[in-house]
């Protein structure tokens, strides 16, 4: 497997982000290793939250988040996944599969950090990868937080804005990330801001992950991830672990899971789930601080 690493320089302005990042190297199920980034604050005797985040984006995303979390006594670890953030960038579209992904993520929350009693927070690919995880190892975990997310097993049609965004991350000769970033937004992103989230990718030779994961999510029943979703769905659906279903008031993408999420998961029910107003897609950039606070009320009351 070829990989990329971003030259550190690429990260050397970054709002709002002073956290300086840990690294591991990991098999990389090609008879290679990888090299994961992670940053993570707070006690580092104190229960665990894990920040998973998603396409396009990087641990970036979570920074208005960790302070507010930190602040309430939290250790929080903050991963980038394969192919974005920090984390080395395998070259090829076809080094990426949704089982590596979450082996990659395994690996280095378990094997790595040994992370018990996790709070695990996931939003788009992060409750993706995140949710096989808790599903796959339900005794490291002890709290599930998701967050404009889902399951997918291909069983239900994906909204035609999604096969939109598929389209064109697939096709462009370029991609924006950041301007990818700012239109699942509905709030102003600075110019500034946007430029962190393209940081990782400083030209379109390292952008194989964002290229991807699109085309990882099941869509068709018989996908080769469909069969480990669908067992990993029955899995958390009869779990007793409890589940914060805090999904924002206007992400077309994801939206329509969040009442099925509330509905089926035993986790969830007598939890009093939050809506985050005025917030897109990515409700982190949106509104941070309103998430992390709604977290911290919920683990308060475990």
């Amino acid at each position: 497997m070829q990989i990329l690493r971003t030259p550190d320089a690429c990260f050397g302005e970054l709002p709002e982000f002073p956290y300086s990042p840990e690294y591991s190297e990991i098999d990389d199920d090609d008879g290679g290793r990888l090299r994961v980034a992670w940053v993570q604050a707070g006690p580092l005797d104190a229960d665990p939250i894990m920040l998973l985040h998603g396409e396009p984006s990087w641990s970036f995303l979570y920074r208005r988040m960790i302070p507010i979390l930190t602040a309430a006594g939290h250790r929080v670890v903050c991963p980038d996944l394969v192919g974005f953030g920090r984390s080395d960038k395998p070259t090829r579209i076809e080094d990426h599969s949704y089982a590596r992904h979450v082996e990659w993520m395994r690996t280095l929350a378990f094997d790595v950090l040994d992370l018990r009693r996790v709070t695990l927070v996931g939003q788009d690919w992060g409750g993706l990868i995140g949710l096989r995880l808790a599903a796959e190892h339900p005794d490291r975990f002890a709290n599930i937080v998701v967050a404009n997310t889902g399951l997918p097993t291909g069983d239900i049609p994906m909204p035609e804005i999604w096969w939109q965004f598929r389209t064109a991350i697939q096709n462009l000769p370029t991609i924006d990330v950041g301007r990818f970033v700012a239109a699942g937004c509905r709030r102003p992103v600075s110019d500034e801001v946007r430029a962190a989230y393209d940081a990782p990718f400083p030209d379109d030779t390292y952008c194989a992950g964002p290229r991807a994961m699109p085309g990882l999510v099941p869509t068709t029943p018989d996908d080769p991830a469909s069969a480990a979703n669908r067992s990993a769905w029955k899995t958390l659906a009869s779990s007793e672990t409890p589940m914060l279903v805090a999904f924002s008031d206007s992400d077309p993408i994801t939206g329509a899971m969040a009442p099925i999420f509330q509905r089926d998961m035993r986790g969830a029910q007598g939890i009093e789930h939050p809506v985050i107003a005025n917030a897109g897609h990515f409700l982190q950039e949106d509104a941070g601080e309103e998430l992390a606070e709604a977290i911290v009320t919920f683990l308060r009351g475990r």
